[in-house]
């Protein structure tokens, strides 16, 4: 019934729509047969305004995905390169926490695995919101920054690069099965960052997913049986993302576009030194204020890549 409201709420917002170029279109056809031009104005003022929307409706095709209304799960790793790498991991979770207060989301913190000496090696967010996957699976990628090192006293110039998964967070519309002899299950006591607020019994979960080798943790909850919902909700929400992009790849092959399948190639570099910019590799688009967008200021990044988007589909 949701669906069903949704779709006819869509279908109405596009017959509106068109009903209104139809009525401009009289308007013009009459005007031009009594040869009168006291409405151009008013009707110059109308088309621009309809043209503004009809962008506006068009970009929504970008977030038009079965799931792109759901929040999503986050993961973030630490590429090679030690603590510098778990550095740009812990900035990148920083962005990212910072973008969801931007926009009014609820970020929580599932699992977390300290970095040695500096940063972490592994994140897992969960960032609540009406259309959280839709916006962040534009994250997905490999992300690189070049700076000074602030652990090198020879103040040499270093590139790091960390992972960053996101999945939609599946509920009850659940197309992946799952079955139970296909988990391997371990309980371990909570640890890493959370202070007080991990427990330090054994209620940590780890799921390994023996046919596809995908394992995830969850230490984040008090209870046992809290943490492997939450990871089991991970897990299908890791193996949903596995057979989408098999989809899409099968979608460009038969297009005739060319694919490179995996996460090999950086999506966007963070650029602090010798200047200061951030370009994202797949629109091109850049800016200059690197530090706004370590700060969270991702939309336009977000929106440009969607537009990208929107032009692949056509």
């Amino acid at each position: 019934m949701r669906q069903l409201s949704d779709l006819r709420g869509e279908i109405e917002t596009w017959q509106s729509f068109s009903s209104r170029i139809n009525d401009i279109l009289d308007l013009i056809e009459m005007a031009e047969l009594e040869d009168d031009t006291s409405i151009e104005e008013e009707l110059t003022a109308e088309a621009k305004t309809i043209f503004k929307e009809l962008a506006q409706l068009e970009f929504q095709l970008a977030l038009s995905g079965t799931h792109d209304k759901s929040s999503a799960l986050l993961s973030i790793h630490a590429g090679a390169g030690g603590t510098e790498s778990q550095d740009w991991a812990e900035m990148l979770m920083r962005m990212f926490m910072r973008w969801a207060e931007r926009k009014q989301y609820k970020s929580l913190l599932v699992d977390y695995t300290d970095g040695e000496g500096a940063g972490l090696k592994s994140v897992t967010l969960e960032i609540s919101g009406s259309y959280v996957y839709g916006y962040l699976k534009s994250e997905r990628g490999v992300h690189r920054l070049v700076r000074i090192s602030p652990f090198d006293s020879a103040k040499r110039r270093h590139t790091s690069f960390a992972l960053v998964e996101v999945v939609p967070n599946i509920e009850t519309d659940i197309d992946i099965e799952v079955r139970s002899e296909d988990v391997e299950v371990d309980v371990y006591k909570s640890g890493g960052a959370g202070g007080q607020h991990v427990q330090k019994n054994s209620t940590a979960i780890r799921l390994r997913h023996l046919p596809s080798g995908i394992v995830v943790t969850c230490q984040n909850e008090r209870s046992q049986l809290q943490n492997r919902e939450t990871a089991m909700r991970i897990l299908r929400g890791r193996l949903y993302d596995i057979e989408l992009q098999k989809q899409e790849t099968e979608q460009a092959r038969l297009k005739g576009a060319h694919v490179e399948a995996g996460w090999g190639n950086q999506i966007r570099s963070y650029v602090l030194h010798p200047y200061k910019m951030v370009k994202d590799h797949r629109t091109n688009y850049e800016v200059g204020n690197a530090e706004a967008v370590l700060d969270g200021s991702l939309d336009d990044f977000i929106q440009a890549y969607l537009q990208h988007s929107i032009g692949d589909i056509k």
